[in-house]
């Protein structure tokens, strides 16, 4: 039996690493994040999981570079070279259940914007390939006014990997899909997963069972995935 190549050989992996070091954040006086430090490096899935409250959002927002943390500092290499925080945006892709887009502009349009805004060589073509990987073609010229809230995570999806990132950092990426939308989420992870860092902030076995490592929020720290 001749062996298939593995899918490494036709689609590289980053060389990423990201690190995070005594990295804590308050709200006022409440502890939005407890300490932690962690590291992590491409390819490969990460969970991060815990109970409501115990800072997911808070840390996946502070890995993207949106949000300055208390105490403690994160660290993105690509290629061996750092990345600022400030300057995160062309290297990471990010996906949450905040991101909005603008309602009275189709599917289409809001992606062929974002892409110019990243200075993507072929706009157009990043972002039918985005559509294509979460199975949005069919509602490209649709406005995001008339789309239903699975359609619209799969829109916050494609949005997240339309520059083909380094790091894909998904807060509960399976947000109102259906099961259907959980398939295409996980062949989504899956591909990824072989390439690029994915971190998933989730509590959905679903999604943690397909991470090879888990950060519990909480006091536990880093540990192996069940």
């Amino acid at each position: 039996m001749t062996a298939m190549p593995a899918l490494a050989e036709a689609t590289p992996a980053v060389a990423a690493r990201l690190a995070c070091r005594d990295l804590m954040h308050r709200y006022g006086r409440r502890v939005g994040l407890e300490r932690l430090s962690f590291e992590l490096q491409a390819p490969g899935i990460t969970a991060v999981v815990g109970a409501n409250g115990s800072g997911k959002s808070t840390l996946l927002r502070i890995l993207a570079g949106l949000l300055r943390p208390s105490e403690g500092h994160s660290t993105l290499t690509i290629d061996g070279r750092g990345v600022a925080p400030a300057a995160r945006r062309g290297a990471i892709g990010f996906g949450s259940p905040a991101l909005a887009f603008y309602e009275e502009l189709t599917v289409r349009e809001n992606l062929r914007f974002a892409a110019e805004a990243l200075g993507l060589g072929d706009p157009a073509g990043a972002v039918m390939r985005a559509l294509e990987r979460v199975e949005l073609v069919a509602r490209a010229d649709d406005r995001v006014a008339a789309l239903s809230s699975g359609l619209l995570q799969r829109l916050r999806l494609a949005f997240a990997v339309l520059q083909r990132p380094a790091v894909l950092l998904l807060d509960e990426p399976g947000s109102h899909l259906d099961e259907e939308g959980h398939e295409t989420l996980t062949k989504l992870l899956r591909d990824e997963g072989r390439r690029a860092l994915v971190v998933l902030a989730t509590n959905d076995p679903r999604e943690w069972t397909l991470a090879e490592r888990r950060i519990e929020l909480g006091g536990r720290g880093l540990g192996p995935a069940a």
